[in-house]
């Protein structure tokens, strides 16, 4: 059915009028306040865990190995480490221990006292030749933190070849918050916060 000519004029005035009109007024039931614009806010900065910003590391020497730089690379990006304590540097050599005692003579005769030999920490230099230590973030040593940047150390210490003599794989978790990765000529020491104040001082990182 098709509407007259004048019928249709009508009808887009109508609906012309219609969208030019003044807006209707506010109904009783609307609060006024919520009319106004909304005030603008700053974003609210992220925590410390979620902060993606690109944190300064301690260089590693240049002289150091091959398996420490790229130890030291895989865990500049690990979200669970605290990077201004990821120090890669050689192992500090133990102090020299006290001399033996002279061993008091046994026996009815006397025979004078016995020289005990020497003590091991005459001999020069220590177990590794390297270290490399981190902190995970606070907050996290229990929540699996220690146990995802061991899975890391692994994990790039097993694509050498020939393969580095790494201990078996441990699936007890870390109790005390310090985990630690021998691979043969340096170490790995992954600490919380609490076990680096209690068994390194509170010394940084970069003066072990």
């Amino acid at each position: 059915m098709h509407l007259p000519k004048t019928t249709d004029v009508k009808c887009r005035r109508a609906l012309a009028t219609d969208n030019t009109s003044p807006a209707a007024p506010t109904p009783w039931f609307v609060d006024q306040e919520y009319e106004r614009p909304w005030p603008s806010f700053s974003p609210r900065q992220l925590p410390p865990h979620l902060n993606t910003t690109t944190l300064a590391t301690v260089p590693v020497p240049e002289d150091a190995p091959t398996p420490v730089k790229l130890v030291h690379e895989a865990l500049s990006r690990s979200p669970h480490l605290d990077l201004t304590t990821l120090v890669a540097s050689r192992a500090v050599d133990p102090p020299p221990g006290p001399p033996l005692p002279l061993k008091a003579p046994q026996g009815r005769r006397k025979r004078g006292s016995t020289y005990g030999g020497e003590s091991m920490f005459d001999v020069p230099g220590g177990i590794w030749s390297w270290t490399v230590m981190a902190q995970v973030k606070e907050g996290t040593e229990n929540r699996g933190a220690i146990e995802s940047v061991v899975r890391v150390i692994r994990k790039t210490l097993l694509t050498f070849d020939p393969p580095l003599p790494l201990p078996p794989k441990s699936k007890r978790r870390m109790g005390n918050g310090w985990a630690l990765v021998d691979a043969g000529d340096f170490a790995v020491h992954v600490l919380s916060r609490e076990a680096r104040e209690k068994y390194f001082g509170n010394e940084r990182l970069a003066e072990w």
